[in-house]
C-alpha cells in the first residue's frame, strides 16, 4: 500500500509548482513527479524507458493488441521506447493521479550484471511493457529518491546509490524480465534496442530495414520479427510513428506544417497531412490552428 504521506508529498510539490497535467522536474536526475485532478483522452504518445511507480489513480495503455491497466501501488516497467495510446482514467480534484517516473538507464543496468547475472528470478514473461505490485523495497527506494531533493547534499551524495538500488530491485522483480535481457550485450532485446536507438537519432533519416536489420547484426527476417515481437510495430511503422509524434510536437509549438513536415523527413506534405490525419483524426492545419486558438 502506498503510504498517504508520500501522495501528499508528490501532490504539493507538483501544486507548488503549477505544473498539474504535465511532467514536473524534481531536481533527481532522471526523475519526474506527475499529478493530474482529472482523466485525459487516450492518446497517442512515446513511452520512453522508464519505472513508472502509481501513487494514486490509475492509467492505461494500449500496445499492439494488449490493453495494460496500473493503478495505485502498481509499478510499470517500459524496457523499449515504445509507441502507444495510453491516458489517466482514474483521477479526479479530491483524489488526482499522482505518480513518480524514473528514468531507467542502461549503463546502469548493465553495470549490474555480476551482482544479478548468477540469481536471476525465474522468468514469468518477456513484455517491453509489465506491471505487477510494487514491493516494499521498492516503495521505500522511490520515496528516498524523491525526498532527497529537499537537501542538496543528500541528494548529491546519495541519488547515485538509490538509483542504483532502484535498478538492481527492477531486475529483480518479478516482472523485470525484458530488464535481464538487456543485461546481455549481444542479446536480441539489446540489439533491438540499439537499432531503437538509431532511428531516435534522427527520425527524418531515410533508414531502410536492411540497414536496421545490419545494425542489429541480424537477417531481415529475424530483424523483422523480433522487432515486431518487442515493440508491437514493424520497423518502417515504428519510424513513422515517431516522425509523425515529432511532427505534432512542433505544430503544437508554432512550426508551419510544410516545416514541421520536412523536419521529420517527409518529402511531400501531402503525404504527410494524409498519414497525419489518419494518424490523429484531423489534418495537421486544423490542429495547429486549433493549439493557436487555445493559447
Amino acid at each position: 500500500m502506498v503510504p498517504q504521506q508520500l501522495i501528499t508529498e508528490v501532490s504539493e510539490f507538483v501544486r507548488r509548482r503549477n505544473a498539474f497535467g504535465e511532467p514536473c522536474e524534481t531536481g533527481i536526475p532522471g526523475l519526474l513527479a506527475y499529478c493530474n485532478p482529472q482523466r485525459t483522452t487516450i492518446e497517442s504518445q512515446f513511452y520512453e524507458p522508464v519505472m513508472c511507480l502509481v501513487l494514486q489513480g490509475a492509467k492505461e495503455a494500449h500496445v499492439g493488441g494488449r490493453t495494460i491497466r496500473y493503478g495505485a501501488g502498481a509499478s510499470l516497467i517500459v524496457s523499449h521506447a515504445l509507441p502507444v495510446r495510453a491516458g489517466v482514467t482514474e483521477a479526479s480534484p479530491a483524489a488526482p493521479y499522482a505518480s513518480l517516473v524514473m528514468q531507467i538507464d542502461i549503463a546502469i543496468v548493465r553495470s549490474l550484471h555480476d551482482e544479478i547475472g548468477g540469481s536471476q528470478p525465474a522468468e514469468t514473461g518477456h513484455e517491453t511493457l509489465s506491471v505487477a505490485e510494487a514491493d516494499a523495497p521498492l516503495l521505500d527506494a522511490t520515496a528516498r529518491l524523491f525526498r532527497a531533493v529537499q537537501d542538496p547534499v543528500e541528494a548529491q551524495t546519495l541519488t547515485p546509490l538509490i538509483r542504483k538500488e532502484i535498478h538492481f530491485r527492477l531486475l529483480r522483480a518479478r516482472h523485470g524480465g525484458m530488464l535481464r535481457q538487456l543485461l546481455q550485450h549481444e542479446s536480441p532485446a539489446s540489439r533491438i534496442c540499439r537499432v531503437i536507438s538509431l532511428i531516435r537519432a534522427d527520425c527524418k533519416a531515410h533508414l531502410t530495414v536492411a540497414a536496421m536489420a545490419a545494425a542489429a547484426g541480424m537477417s531481415q527476417s529475424t530483424f523483422h520479427e523480433h522487432f515486431k515481437a518487442l515493440t508491437a510495430t514493424t520497423p518502417l511503422q515504428y519510424q513513422k510513428e515517431l516522425r509523425l509524434l515529432e511532427a505534432r510536437r512542433l505544430l503544437l509549438s508554432g512550426t508551419p506544417v510544410s516545416a514541421a513536415a520536412y523536419d521529420v523527413g517527409y518529402e511531400s506534405p501531402a503525404q504527410f497531412s494524409r498519414e497525419y490525419a489518419r494518424k490523429f483524426g484531423l489534418p495537421p492545419r486544423e490542429e495547429r490552428l486549433g493549439a493557436a486558438l487555445a493559447s
